[in-house]
């Protein structure tokens, strides 16, 4: 696996050797103490330093966090879809994407706690400039995607990361877990960029697509916040489209937006996994000999499956019902629960003009737009 260096996440050999080099750096400290309040800085530094894997980590120091994360900021995390999945099976599971580190990290939250196999996540390296926080996803199990780079560069370095996925899934008995579209979905309209599936299909040396992606068990994810944690920091991208404008990224923004949706208020969180893509791909085999003709036909398969299985929150019925001037879904929420989310609203964009608040109203009724495209909503 060395050819794999530059973007493999760490061996269980390396774990032990890191943690040392880690185990008094603040970041750690800051979530350690988070995560364990009741401990002093010597207890978890000794059991820290006992850690010789990437899963003992995860469970007995991610895991933790993440439930202090689910307490501490949520009304609670639900799940639907989980019993499909077959114990010590590996799948990859192609998600919508809201939250740079939660999306993925309470997927596994929810893969430990009911005994299936955990998943290895891609993540940008732009959200690890900082050395320390690139060693810590890398004991989370997170490989890296690189971003920027030339297209000949570029096209090197999707092929490395496709045959790393295959690598993982198909002989390291490893999930995968990656977004479908690069960078988290700003408006509510979650949509599959069909770069992502033309990436993973890099690794096929049979020169058959779709049966190189039933081996590799793809799975659509829905992952659903009642409140985006960190909804109002993606307006001025919004903003910047409408304007035709090039958005630049103020210094350290990612790392702001990693924190605020760690300790943003979430209120209800939803994952439902869907089913394979199987019976699907045959259909579309069928139908399309054209192999671009294939990959849009799969990208829709996964956004029918990721659009149907969101779970719709109150938030988003009163949002559609603002932005459509209608009471339309007036019987799925509370006189209680509008005045919150107009709180939130205002407090959010305080000042800011109408066409902030416009955008920000969409990116919560926009799912709603797109579930009212299969059909009525009870």
């Amino acid at each position: 696996m060395s050819k794999y260096d530059s973007i493999r996440f760490f061996y269980d050999s390396e774990v032990n050797p890191i943690l040392k080099q880690v185990v008094h750096h603040p970041i750690l400290k800051a979530m350690m103490n988070y995560t364990f309040p009741d401990m002093t800085d010597e207890q978890w530094k000794a059991q820290l330093l006992r850690t010789h894997s990437i899963r003992d980590f995860q469970a007995n120091f991610i895991y933790h966090a993440l439930q202090q994360v689910i307490k501490n900021t949520s009304e609670g995390l639900s799940t639907s879809g989980f019993e499909k999945l077959q114990p010590n099976t590996p799948y990859l599971f192609i998600s919508n994407h809201r939250d740079i580190i939660l999306d993925t990290s309470l997927l596994n939250v929810c893969l430990l706690e009911k005994g299936l196999v955990m998943t290895a996540s891609a993540i940008g390296d732009n959200l690890l400039k900082k050395q320390s926080l690139e060693l810590i996803a890398k004991l989370n199990r997170n490989f890296i995607i690189k971003r920027g780079l030339p297209p000949r560069e570029l096209l090197l370095s999707s092929k490395l990361v496709s045959e790393y996925i295959e690598k993982l899934l198909v002989h390291k008995n490893c999930s995968v877990w990656i977004a479908q579209r690069e960078g988290r979905t700003k408006d509510g309209n979650d949509a599959t960029h069909q770069g992502v599936l033309k990436m993973i299909a890099m690794a096929d040396t049979q020169g058959n697509v779709l049966e190189y992606f039933k081996k590799l068990k793809i799975v659509p994810v829905s992952i659903s916040y009642e409140y985006d944690p960190s909804d109002s920091l993606k307006i001025p991208r919004l903003l910047a489209q409408a304007r035709n404008e090039a958005y630049i990224k103020a210094k350290n923004e990612d790392f702001v937006t990693i924190l605020s949706g760690l300790i943003g208020q979430k209120k209800h969180i939803h994952i439902h996994v869907g089913d394979v893509l199987d019976a699907e791909l045959d259909a579309i085999a069928a139908e399309f000999p054209q192999a671009n003709k294939q990959i849009q036909a799969v990208a829709a398969a996964i956004d029918d499956q990721i659009l149907q299985n969101y779970k719709l929150w109150p938030t988003n019925f009163v949002a559609y019902d603002i932005v459509h001037q209608t009471n339309t879904f007036a019987h799925l929420y509370t006189e209680k629960d509008k005045q919150l989310f107009k709180r939130r609203l205002e407090m959010q964009l305080m000042g800011e003009n109408e066409h902030l608040k416009q955008q920000f109203l969409n990116m919560y009724s926009n799912p709603v737009v797109n579930r009212l495209k299969y059909g009525s909503i009870e």
